[in-house]
């Protein structure tokens, strides 16, 4: 009366299907890393690299806040170092991470991301090498 010997077959495969590109994909990489062209000189950054990676979106938008609404421009790491709060002139620097094509474009590019730095912030010219 109900189908059931059709129903359940038709719902094991339909389901296999919808979910076939899920375990296809198990254990492959979504992207490959980019390459990203790193300063010449190793320099301190404001925190340890493997915490930058991770959360410098969140530390820009910490120091957003604290420098425009809360006038405060000195950000002190967990070393204890003493940092200006600015994204031109402490990150962007000459002697960090001047060159935005090589190292910011190309990450953000490679994970699909459209930071919204730029709507603030004049974009620095292009570092011919």
């Amino acid at each position: 009366m109900y189908d059931g010997n059709k129903i359940i077959p038709g719902l094991v495969i339909f389901l296999g299907l919808i979910t076939f590109p899920f375990w296809y994909n198990i254990g492959s990489a979504a992207y490959e890393k980019p390459q990203l062209k790193l300063p010449e000189i190793e320099k301190e950054c404001v925190e340890p690299k493997d915490w930058i990676r991770a959360e410098h979106m969140q530390l820009l938008d910490d120091w957003r806040d604290l420098a425009v609404r809360d006038n405060t421009r000195l950000y002190v790491n967990q070393a204890g170092k003493s940092f200006d709060m600015s994204l031109s002139k402490t990150c962007m620097s000459s002697r960090c991470h001047a060159n935005k094509a090589e190292f910011c474009d190309r990450c953000h590019d490679a994970l699909a991301v459209s930071p919204y730095c730029w709507d603030c912030h004049v974009e620095p010219p292009i570092v011919e090498e």
